[in-house]
């Protein structure tokens, strides 16, 4: 699926809110001039398919607001999520002609777009886009191996308590009452993705945040609005210390 821009988006790269944590990070002013004559905007509706695997990809984009799910389908049809995309994910493999995964939009999701041959070009001598993209690569392959072990090693509760944590720290749009140590997001799983992408059943999903909630470590309004009151009683929840590293 190609990525048009089907409506005008006017966000210049200074006031981009993922400005310091994007592919783009750290660009000079001249760079950033050069990437805003290859980008657009492309917005995404809740549940809308942004690619399918195997599509081929004419660009690359970084995630600005929302979160999308990565999928991946069986020959019979069974799909398993392998990943989530936060805001300042990167989508799309400089290289790589087709989309390995399904990429569908849990929440609406505003995306900017980068044509992906001007997108290589630029690669190639801007060590500054090179650089980053490399480190986020890297921290792309240091979380695929924690959730590993969070899957492998850690309880029911600590996967929906490292979930939500995982969640809390990267949400672009958070609330946080400093004075308060407060954390309010929207969870953009349903109890049905989330446990799909735990590997735990509907029943023990909604067991699980009933009792993080009875015990005071969030506070819920609906299902999805989630407050936590102080972010350190839920990383020791999640079995992590403060860094986000696992406690052993």
């Amino acid at each position: 699926m190609a990525c048009e821009d089907v409506e005008p988006v006017s966000l210049q790269c200074n006031d981009c809110p993922i400005r310091h944590r994007a592919v783009c990070a750290r660009c000079e002013t001249d760079e950033l001039e050069r990437l805003e004559e290859i980008k657009y905007y492309r917005s995404f509706e809740a549940g809308q398919t942004v690619i399918w695997a195997g599509d081929q990809m004419d660009f690359v984009a970084s995630v600005v607001s929302g979160i999308a799910t990565l999928t991946q389908t069986l020959e019979d049809g069974r799909t398993q999520m392998v990943g989530l995309l936060l805001p300042s994910d990167f989508v799309g493999r400089p290289g790589r002609a087709s989309a390995a995964y399904n990429v569908t939009a849990t929440t609406d999701i505003l995306m900017c777009c980068f044509r992906k041959k001007p997108f290589e070009e630029m690669m190639e001598r801007t060590p500054h886009i090179a650089q980053r993209l490399l480190q986020m690569t890297l921290d792309e392959l240091d979380a695929a191996r924690e959730w590993m072990l969070l899957l492998g090693r850690k309880t029911a509760r600590e996967k929906i308590a490292s979930l939500l944590s995982i969640v809390a720290r990267r949400d672009a749009s958070i609330k946080l009452r400093a004075a308060e140590g407060r954390m309010t997001f929207d969870l953009p799983l349903t109890r049905e993705a989330m446990a799909d992408y735990l590997g735990l059943t509907l029943e023990t999903v909604s067991r699980q945040m009933s009792a993080l909630k009875r015990d005071g470590v969030i506070e819920l309004e609906g299902k999805r609005h989630v407050t936590v009151p102080n972010m350190d009683r839920l990383l020791e929840e999640a079995g992590d210390d403060s860094d986000g590293g696992f406690l052993v």
